[in-house]
């Protein structure tokens, strides 16, 4: 697996810093291979595969950025892939994911009607989070973090069904049991959400929001257990606070991230976190989004007042 994955770099920033009043530590995962932290769940379950599961290939259901990580995993194994994505899903995840030789075929409004139309293949099933082996692929993210910045008081992770924040729970509560752990969701899906704070529907209806990589119904099966148990609390962060967060990172940081990518940091920036003058770790978990949307992005994000809304955070 690490001869596949890379060892992101954690990038400081004075700008953030300053906005946040925390000492903030940037876990690049844009800059990961295939440009999520995906592809470190999906590597770590297909390296996992006995030859008789390769034989059958692999099939899967993904927004985009696990498609990429099991589109990838797989030739590198051998193996053939077919991958089942909404059909909404951003033009460039499509087009990287068939670059890496998958099947791609684009069905339904949403990653649920992707992942039951997957299910009825004849292939092996690899899960976007609710699996074990893909979790602990997701938690090297924080053993990784943690090995780079030992002294971390507080861990902020974007979430939509859960793997990246039940993988990162395990490892950084073995590490650190004292660290605190931050999950956020966006509210237009904040399934997660609602069951981790006993409020609102647990199974959505329908869920829309800029980071589709948190686009999920519900939390996972697997994954939701391991949250409860060991992480500290749960928010959710709107779409223009979203944009603006990714917006932030591209104007100060010279870094393009997507909507799930940036969602953490919108979290630290905009909630009443408590983390003046903590180290604080932030997973900036993926970068492909779509360029053609920055004069959405832009829209969104200057519906706030920004400096107004971050200044009682500082």
């Amino acid at each position: 697996m690490f001869s596949v994955v890379h060892r992101t770099p954690i990038k400081r920033s004075k700008t953030i810093d300053h906005l946040t009043g925390a000492k903030v530590f940037l876990k690049m995962e844009n800059m990961q291979k295939t440009g999520s932290f995906k592809i470190r769940g999906a590597t770590h379950k297909v390296f996992s595969l006995s030859a008789q599961e390769l034989k059958k290939g692999v099939v899967a259901a993904s927004a985009g950025n696990h498609a990429q990580g099991v589109a990838y995993a797989a030739a590198q194994r051998g193996t053939r892939a077919k991958i089942f994505m909404p059909q909404l899903a951003p033009q460039t995840k499509v087009d990287a994911t068939r670059a890496y030789g998958a099947e791609v075929v684009l069905i339904g409004d949403t990653y649920q009607e992707s992942y039951e139309a997957a299910l009825k293949e004849d292939a092996t099933f690899v899960h976007a989070f609710d699996d074990p082996l893909v979790m602990a692929g997701q938690g090297t993210v924080a053993f990784e973090m943690l090995q780079q910045c030992p002294d971390l008081e507080t861990l902020i992770v974007p979430v939509g069904g859960g793997g990246l924040l039940a993988g990162t729970a395990v490892a950084a509560k073995t590490l650190n049991p004292s660290i605190r752990l931050i999950g956020v969701q966006a509210e237009g899906a904040a399934a997660t959400y609602n069951r981790f704070k006993n409020s609102g529907p647990t199974t959505l209806k329908r869920v829309s929001t800029i980071a589709d990589g948190l686009l999920v119904k519900e939390a996972g099966r697997l994954t939701f257990p391991i949250i409860r148990k060991y992480v500290d609390d749960i928010v959710t962060v709107s779409d223009e606070e979203i944009a603006r967060a990714m917006l932030l990172m591209l104007e100060r940081e010279k870094s393009f991230v997507e909507g799930a990518g940036a969602a953490a940091l919108a979290a630290l920036i905009y909630r009443p976190l408590q983390t003046s003058n903590e180290n604080v770790g932030i997973f900036i978990s993926g970068g492909n989004a779509d360029p053609k949307n920055i004069p959405h992005y832009m829209k969104l994000a200057y519906r706030l007042n920004f400096q107004a809304d971050v200044a009682s955070n500082i």
